[in-house]
């Protein structure tokens, strides 16, 4: 990276926070005003850029193709986040894709953050993707090279990795900005998106993480959710860089976060998950605990608290795999919203989706 990389990062083309994050809304569904320094008709960007510590969560999409099961699966959420993630065959797994989920939850009004992992897909296919999720009303995409193929339940298959996830930032940028495919095609609407990306502050080599973030920025990147946090100290040094490069003044930083369901699950996830890093203290921490399940939600509780207090982070990502249903006791327990209230939808669900999910059961 040059120092050119460095004075000239994304294209912010506004500051970072500027209120109030809302006029008065009726239809859940439509898309918000632009604001001006505004890039994306979306909610989440209003919330980071109005200066609130927002709060996302990731959706384990179905392995199924009833739209219920997507919608029950959003329901938990409701009231209680500022966006949810579609994750896109993580873990190289096959679900139900991400563009397919968001289609569902932008259809009800849901804030989706659509992840595109640049394993499964080339640059065609991706430009193709984002023109057909910004018109159902995405308005947030998260780029991820993505987990190789050997890590999944489809080792056979044929990875693509025409891109990796700063060439696909890049190329969304450029669509965004100049109109234009990556080929030089003008398009006639470009999509009005807040892009995003993933980042680790918690794998070695730490002196590398800060350098990272800021080439994601330079690439296009508006936000980062980044791996679960276990370890608050490392995540306070990742920070100290991060605020003597300036980068929490041209990125929003979400901290990865998640209950643990005990200490031989944390012990599992630390052994096999690649790029987790779990102190040993956490794991006595677990051991230690009569009930191992609810001293997992107390320390994400705690780690929560500790994290809302560090400058420079903007919000967490909750990660509560197989534990959805206690992010809403989290999130009231750990006080991260202060009283704010973020955007609540009550689904209005076609009666032929409800149907078809009457007859499975």
């Amino acid at each position: 990276m040059t120092s050119d990389d460095l004075d000239n990062p994304c294209q912010p083309t506004g500051p970072l926070n500027e209120g109030p994050a809302f006029p008065e809304i009726i239809d859940p569904g439509a898309p918000l005003e632009l604001l001006p320094g505004h890039t994306s008709r979306g909610r989440l960007e209003r919330i980071l850029r109005a200066g609130e510590f927002a709060v996302t969560a990731e959706l384990s999409p179905p392995d199924s193709a009833d739209p219920m099961d997507v919608f029950e699966r959003a329901s938990i959420f409701d009231g209680w986040v500022d966006a949810i993630n579609a994750t896109d065959g993580s873990g190289a797994n096959c679900h139900m894709s991400s563009v397919g989920v968001c289609a569902l939850l932008t259809r009800v009004g849901y804030v989706p953050v659509m992840q595109i992992s640049a394993r499964d897909r080339n640059r065609i296919a991706i430009q193709g993707d984002v023109l057909g999720a910004s018109a159902m009303g995405v308005a947030n995409i998260l780029c991820l090279t993505g987990d190789g193929v050997q890590c999944g339940d489809h080792p056979e298959a044929r990875p693509v990795f025409d891109l990796d996830c700063m060439g696909s930032l890049e190329i969304l940028r450029t669509m965004r900005d100049e109109r234009t495919f990556s080929s030089g095609r003008k398009l006639d609407k470009a999509p009005e998106l807040l892009l995003g990306a993933a980042a680790n502050p918690f794998a070695p080599p730490y002196d590398v993480r800060p350098l990272r973030l800021a080439k994601k920025i330079a690439a296009g990147a508006q936000f980062v959710q980044t791996q679960y946090c276990y370890d608050i100290l490392l995540l306070e040094e990742y920070m100290k860089r991060v605020r003597d490069m300036g980068l929490h003044e041209k990125c929003f930083i979400l901290v990865g976060v998640g209950p643990l369901a005990s200490a031989r699950t944390a012990k599992w996830i630390r052994s096999n998950v690649p790029g987790v890093h779990i102190p040993d203290d956490v794991i006595k921490r677990l051991e230690g605990a009569e009930k191992q399940k609810a001293e997992g939600k107390q320390l994400c509780i705690d780690l929560i608290q500790q994290i809302r207090e560090i400058e420079g982070v903007s919000g967490i990502h909750l990660m509560a795999y197989r534990q959805e249903e206690s992010v809403a006791e989290i999130i009231e327990k750990s006080d991260v919203l202060k009283g704010r209230a973020p955007h609540a939808v009550d689904p209005v669900i076609p009666d032929y989706m409800q149907q078809r999910f009457k007859a499975k059961a």
